[in-house]
């Protein structure tokens, strides 16, 4: 039990939920800083009675994030947004933000501070993502040059937004769209990326370095959703969309509140999400990556036409 304190910003999201967890079974301290600490009380259930409080923090405001990195040993920033809402912009939460966090980090003498960028941030992309990633990476070491990155390929685990969407999709419209078939991704285990960040954590021989997180192999779009399909057995057509009209409809989606997918998300689909054969690797961190096989048959059972039961022959 080391008993250091751990400030996690985003500590209540899909990845930072099994992050807290984690970093409580090592024995450390967290503080989770979010918006709106009294929607995700229940992070504190993650740890032992005390082990995980909540702090009120908007990485685009500098006294909130002062107070939350306050008496903390490391920091983890893991804040970012799939698409632009209202304030909730790229430049304001990848670039400016994480500039924020880390010059506070630095100015507060923590030990270490992990970023959370993405695979394929790129300031010559043609993306705003991609642009607003690399963006905050130059941002974060600039303040705090000893910083740890992780530039995670397509997360999953029980609560994801990737294949948890497309079986919900196929359950929906009796189909599943396939755009770009042929990019690749790495997906990667939500487990595995906690773990990385513990080990950077843990061993002060990771600081300062950049890692780029992704699962045993790479598949295409297609075999991903034919590995949806096979997993709920809901054995629906998957349909090729031209890419002419998929950009014709992410025109549209793009000005909903939550849109399905943006000229952006279409943008970033067009290009291959897999892990440069010269980065650091979970294996870098003494971290095993797990293949996705071994895992979404345990959530996406939900998703079945009989759910997890079959029906009696």
């Amino acid at each position: 039990m080391s008993g250091e304190l751990v400030t996690v910003f985003g500590g209540s999201g899909f990845i930072g939920r099994t992050l807290v967890q984690r970093l409580a079974k090592a024995g450390y301290r967290v503080r989770v800083a979010v918006r709106r600490p009294n929607s995700a009380l229940d992070v504190k259930t993650l740890g032992d009675l005390g082990q995980v409080h909540l702090a009120q923090a908007n990485v685009r405001n500098k006294p909130s994030i002062e107070a939350a990195i306050n008496g903390a040993d490391h920091v983890v920033n893991l804040v970012g947004v799939l698409f632009e809402s209202g304030k909730q912009s790229f430049g304001k939460i990848h670039d400016e933000g994480a500039g924020l966090v880390a010059e506070v980090a630095a100015a507060a003498n923590v030990k270490s501070l992990v970023h959370m960028s993405a695979i394929g941030a790129d300031d010559e992309s043609d993306t705003k993502y991609a642009k607003s990633k690399a963006a905050g990476e130059k941002a974060v070491l600039k303040n705090f040059p000893n910083a740890s990155i992780i530039r995670p390929s397509v997360v999953f685990g029980a609560d994801d937004n990737f294949f948890n969407k497309f079986a919900a999709m196929a359950k929906s419209f009796r189909m599943l769209p396939v755009i770009c078939g042929d990019t690749k991704f790495q997906t990667v285990y939500v487990g595995d990326v906690a773990d990385a960040i513990v080990s950077i954590i843990s061993d002060e021989d990771h600081a300062g370095k950049i890692y780029e997180l992704g699962g045993p192999k790479a598949y295409s779009f297609r075999e991903l959703l034919e590995m949806v399909n096979k997993v709920t057995e809901q054995n629906v057509p998957l349909i090729t969309i031209p890419i002419q009209m998929a950009y014709f409809q992410a025109f549209f989606f793009g000005m909903l509140p939550n849109p399905m997918v943006t000229i952006d998300q279409m943008r970033l689909l067009e290009k291959d999400n897999v892990v440069s054969d010269d980065a650091l690797k979970l294996s870098d961190l003494g971290v095993e990556a797990t293949p996705p096989e071994a895992i979404i048959p345990n959530y996406l059972f939900l998703h079945r036409p009989m759910g997890q039961f079959r029906t009696v022959q």
